[in-house]
C-alpha cells in the first residue's frame, strides 16, 4: 500500500505526515489525539542518517509531548549497506534508533510498529520490533533473509530449507509466520483507523512476544527458555 494511502486510512480526521526522500514524519490525529507518526518508504535502507532522524522524532517526541502514542511505518530492506555508512557507525545509529524507541516505550508512551510493505533484517529489528507490538497489513513481506541467500549462508540446499519451511516458521518468509512466531501481534485489514484504535486501547506493555508464538506453535521453545532464565536469576 502506497504511504499516502495508508496515512489517509489511518487518520481520517486528518494528518501532517509528510515524505523527505525516503523518510516519513508528522502527525496524525485520532479521536482528537495526537500521534506521532515516524518511519520510512520505497524500500529504504535504512543508513546513518535515516536511523538518526527517525530516532530524533521520537525524542523530540518524549522531550515535548510527553504520553503521545508513537505509529513506526515500516518499509525497508534493511541495514543500509555501503562503506560510508559503515564508517560513519552505522551500528551506533541503529542502536541509538532502538534505544530512543526503547525510552519512549519506558516513558510512558505507547509505540506500536506497523509493517505496511516490506520488513528486513537491521531495518525492521531496530524499529517495528521494538515496539510495545508489531502489526503488519496482509499483503505485507516480512523475511530475514530469501531461501536463496539462507542457503549459501548456512550451507543447506534450497530444496532442504523450503521443506524445513513448511513445518518451522523460523525457516519461512512471509507475514503469516511471523504471526505465528510472535513477532507480528496480528494483521490489520478493512478499517485501519478502528484497528490502531484498538491496538493502542490492547497492546501490552510487557513483552509477550515469546508466548504468543509458543501459543500458535511458531516459537515451541522460546517462552520456556526465558522463564527458565528468569526463575535461575
Amino acid at each position: 500500500m502506497d504511504w499516502s494511502e495508508l496515512a489517509d486510512g489511518l487518520f481520517p480526521e486528518g494528518h501532517t505526515i509528510i515524505r523527505d526522500g525516503d523518510f516519513l514524519s508528522g502527525v496524525g490525529t485520532l479521536d482528537g489525539q495526537a500521534v506521532t507518526v515516524v518511519g520510512s518508504t520505497a524500500h529504504a535502507p535504512v543508513g546513518v542518517a535515516l536511523a538518526l532522524a527517525q530516532a530524533r522524532v521520537v525524542l523530540d517526541t518524549i522531550a515535548q509531548h510527553p504520553g503521545r502514542p508513537i505509529l513506526l511505518l515500516v518499509d525497508t530492506q534493511g541495514q543500509q549497506l555501503r562503506r560510508r555508512d559503515e564508517l560513519l557507525g552505522i551500528n551506533r545509529a541503529m542502536a541509538h534508533l532502538g534505544a530512543a524507541v526503547d525510552l519512549a516505550r519506558r516513558s510512558g508512551h505507547r509505540v506500536i510498529g506497523l509493517v505496511y510493505d516490506q520488513a528486513l533484517s537491521g531495518g525492521f529489528i531496530t524499529s517495528g520490533l521494538i515496539a510495545d507490538a508489531c502489526y503488519a497489513l496482509p499483503e505485507a513481506e516480512i523475511r530475514v533473509m530469501r531461501i536463496p541467500a539462507m542457503a549459501r549462508v548456512t550451507k543447506l540446499s534450497e530444496e532442504r530449507l523450503t521443506a524445513l519451511s513448511h513445518d518451522n516458521p523460523v525457516f519461512a518468509p512471509g507475514v503469516q509466520n511471523y504471526v505465528a512466531m510472535g513477532g507480528v501481534r496480528a494483521l490489520w485489514s478493512g478499517d485501519l483507523a478502528a484497528a490502531l484504535r484498538q491496538a493502542l486501547i490492547d497492546t501490552p506493555r510487557d513483552d509477550e512476544r515469546a508466548a504468543d508464538g509458543a501459543a500458535r506453535g511458531g516459537r515451541r521453545l522460546a517462552a520456556r527458555v526465558v522463564q527458565r532464565v528468569l526463575d535461575a536469576a
